[in-house]
């Protein structure tokens, strides 16, 4: 258990039966009544972000969350399969857990994984991930202005807007926070 005394940014705690992480909070003593700790929370699963407001040396219950290196290594048709480069160890994580982020992930990525205790709660993705274009529609000779796009697919299955000079078999570097393209590589 941990008092608003021991609040920082990044802590994560149980609160309405959900994980919080402390995103911001601010210690207040006005000059009637008792101090508080003002704070806003972001939902650890769904991103939510709530204000709450604790009164000062109120208890909650801190939870250790444990961020670790792994590499995707393949997909078995409901779940993703990551391993642990220093121990080899394998996990499997569930297809629902992994969602949109799945068109990001090639084999042998390197993500980290955010996990209590008892079970794996997000994983995160690299800022930029190299893809190649397995299909797109030829461009056509003289169109070069720059604003131009086409639709590509990439060996993943995310559909993205490139420029009109890419090609099936071209790499891209993608944003995985956007899902843009960013450049050829």
């Amino acid at each position: 258990m941990a008092s608003t005394a021991d609040f920082r940014n990044g802590m994560v705690m149980i609160f309405k039966n959900n994980l919080y992480e402390i995103v911001e909070f601010q210690h207040v003593k006005p000059g009637k009544g008792g101090a508080f700790v003002r704070t806003k929370l972001k939902n650890v699963r769904t991103g939510q972000v709530v204000d709450n407001t604790f009164r000062s040396g109120e208890k909650v219950e801190e939870v250790r969350i444990e961020k670790k290196k792994m590499e995707y290594l393949y997909n078995d048709g409901m779940n993703f399969v990551v391993m642990d480069p220093v121990t080899y160890a394998q996990i499997e994580i569930n297809e629902e857990l992994i969602g949109d982020k799945k068109y990001f992930m090639k084999e042998n990525t390197e993500i980290a994984l955010f996990q209590t205790e008892d079970e794996i709660i997000y994983i995160e993705l690299p800022t930029t991930v190299i893809l190649e274009v397995v299909q797109s529609d030829p461009g056509i000779k003289g169109n070069t202005v720059s604003n131009v796009t086409k639709s590509a697919k990439l060996e993943t299955g995310l559909e993205v807007q490139v420029p009109m000079f890419i090609n099936k078999g071209d790499t891209l570097k993608i944003d995985t926070r956007t899902g843009k393209y960013l450049e050829r590589v």
